[in-house]
């Protein structure tokens, strides 16, 4: 039934029974129409009308809207009612890509229901076993539905049996819906409320909520999002974050739907916002609990497992004088971005700035495209590399965590960190994995076939040939249906070298690398040539040169730009002609004796990008 638009601004304000609650998030792969599902809910349970309605409602950056992709997950309340009784309905939508998959485990603790989505017309893939096995590790109740079923290239038969040998049961059991047309979404509703069960915890109990996101807003201060397991919290009392000790007034509470809505409180099970006024980001930390003050609660609820960074880039502002300013916004977009990592980093090229840990090449791109547009910053992003220790023949040793670190006396050892890592794939794909792996100087520690069509192996990996683009060359080698996990083994030596770009003889820190001897020939080669595509000409000849200690190991040359001197000579002699040509060499000569070279942002991030062939 469509409650009415009453009915929706009634069930928001008033503390729901946790009897009537429904805690439930929509996972998939990036592009099987989750957001275009939450739209369809929205629209059908009233909370959003016809004409405020947009595609990608949930959906708040622009970001995330020009690439059609969702980039925060997004909790929204709303009123649903089955017979007599009136549900409160509380919904996150979360993102596909596996960049993000941190922000999908966030939700996945506020819930006791996943919806877990698959396109008709494409089936199970890579995130849609990842986020089964997440789901199914929090203990949430899988309800699979078949997307799409509307397309024409639909084959719902086909894979609503793959789905439900997946999660168990019969394929009668896999809902069909379609997000764009709205068949079978009202179903879908009824389905969630059946089966979804209701939050449990002890209302009399003292209060104790789990941050599992937040936001900063300029006027407002902190905002933080909670799901309150055991007890209340109610306006103007005072709470305490658990972790840190920081008591605050709580002046506003309320529940999303989908716009900020006081209330007069949150009860068990209740998900909502709290906001205290309070400008500074770091007492707001995911994970913390939240209790109150008067009847503080003994024993924290748990936290989050910290998210492993798979790419470390440095960051740097264009004008120095915005370090301070890059300094805040980080603090600021690690409070809605929690699996960013960042410490402060110096570089001769480039100055102040910080190194930065993210879960994959297209996080590193959206925070700094974030960082752009929502704080006015202009940044440079260096090459990715990982922290090494270094053993002089004099028995120094040093942690060098950036190539212009790198000592240039004689080294004695070098050590790098290596990974134990797990790929989970389709049989189909082993040869490619294992030819990747080899590339990648990995050994094979095991391979076993979890079953006829899926494989495990497990390799020893250099974490420095991880966090390059390792996950994005797998994904592709494999059509996105891999996945990989890895933990910390140690480290170990390695025979490693580092690589000088000169720019005009002169050291370019920013495009230095620490690389194996192997593949330092093919490393100084592709930087040199990226270079010279992208640095624009200029008045005079730039060599281009990496080299290896004092041994140049490739060279290219950018030609001068050449203005017609002679343009102006009508006829006459010769030799008025060579004048002047020779005054331009002489000029020539005395600019590439001071002249500095102009290297556009598009040459640093051409330092992350990799050929097809997945060799740096």
């Amino acid at each position: 039934m469509i409650p009415s638009p009453e009915l929706a601004r009634t069930i928001a304000p008033a503390a729901t029974p946790s009897e009537l609650l429904r805690n439930f998030c929509i996972i998939a792969h990036i592009d099987h129409g989750k957001s275009t599902l939450a739209d369809r809910m929205l629209q059908l349970t009233g909370v959003v009308d016809e004409r405020s309605m947009r595609a990608q409602y949930l959906d708040r950056m622009d970001i995330e809207r020009e690439r059609g992709i969702t980039i925060k997950s997004q909790a929204v309340r709303m009123p649903w009612q089955v017979g007599p009784k009136a549900y409160a309905l509380n919904m996150i939508d979360t993102p596909g890509h596996v960049d993000f998959t941190y922000e999908v485990s966030r939700s996945l603790a506020a819930c006791e229901g996943a919806v877990l989505l698959v396109d008709a017309a494409q089936g199970i893939e890579a995130q849609t076993l990842a986020n089964l096995y997440l789901a199914l590790e929090n203990d949430l109740v899988v309800i699979p539905v078949l997307n799409k079923i509307d397309l024409p290239a639909a084959q719902p038969e086909k894979y609503a049996e793959e789905l439900a040998n997946l999660v168990g049961g019969t394929p009668d059991e896999v809902m069909r819906v379609s997000g764009k047309t709205g068949e079978g979404v009202r179903e879908l509703l009824d389905h969630i409320v059946e089966l979804v069960p209701h939050p449990t915890g002890d209302p009399k109990a003292a209060a104790r909520a789990i941050i599992f996101d937040s936001a900063y807003d300029s006027y407002r201060g902190v905002i933080t999002y909670v799901r309150v397991k055991d007890g209340s919290l109610n306006p103007r009392e005072r709470i305490v974050m658990m972790s840190t000790g920081a008591t605050h007034e709580l002046l506003e509470i309320g529940v999303i739907s989908p716009e900020p809505t006081p209330t007069k409180g949150l009860g068990v099970g209740e998900v909502g916002y709290l906001i205290t006024g309070v400008k500074e980001v770091r007492h707001s930390r995911v994970g913390d609990t939240v209790t109150n003050a008067s009847k503080p609660a003994k024993e924290a609820l748990g936290v989050y497992r910290e998210p492993k960074p798979m790419v470390f880039s440095g960051l740097f502002p264009m004008d120095g004088s915005d370090y301070p300013d890059l300094r805040d916004a980080l603090d600021k977009l690690k409070l809605s971005d929690a699996s960013l990592r960042y410490e402060p980093e110096t570089s001769d090229a480039l100055g102040f700035g910080f190194r930065c840990g993210f879960l994959g090449l297209l996080h590193l791109e959206i925070v700094r495209e974030r960082l752009e547009r929502e704080f006015g910053l202009d940044l440079i992003s260096t090459a990715p590399n990982v922290e090494y220790t270094v053993t002089m023949e004099d028995r120094t040793v040093l942690d060098v965590t950036n190539p212009s670190e790198f000592p240039s006396g004689k080294v004695a050892e070098i050590r790098e960190p290596i990974v134990k890592s797990t790929i989970l794939a389709p049989s189909e794909f082993v040869g490619a994995i294992m030819e990747l792996c080899q590339q990648r100087r990995g050994s094979l520690l095991g391979m076993d076939y979890l079953s006829a069509e899926r494989v495990e192996l497990r390799y020893m990996l250099p974490l420095a040939e991880i966090v390059f683009d390792f996950f994005d060359q797998l994904k592709s080698r494999t059509r996105g249906y891999a996945s990989l996990d890895y933990e910390d083994a140690g480290d170990a030596p390695a025979d490693l070298v580092k690589v000088d770009i000169l720019l005009n003889h002169e050291a370019v820190d920013a495009f230095s690398a620490i690389v194996h001897k192997d593949k330092a020939y093919a490393y100084g080669v592709d930087m040199a040539g990226k270079l010279r595509k992208l640095i624009p000409r200029q008045q005079f000849e730039v060599p281009i040169q990496a080299a290896v200690g004092s041994r140049v190991i490739a060279r290219e040359t950018i030609s001068a730009l050449r203005k017609d001197m002679l343009a102006k000579c009508y006829g006459g002699d010769i030799t008025r002609k060579r004048k002047l040509l020779e005054k331009q060499k002489e000029g020539k000569k005395r600019m590439k004796a001071i002249g500095r070279v102009e290297v556009p942002q598009e040459a640093f991030i051409a330092a992350l990008t990799s050929d097809a062939t997945g060799k740096k």
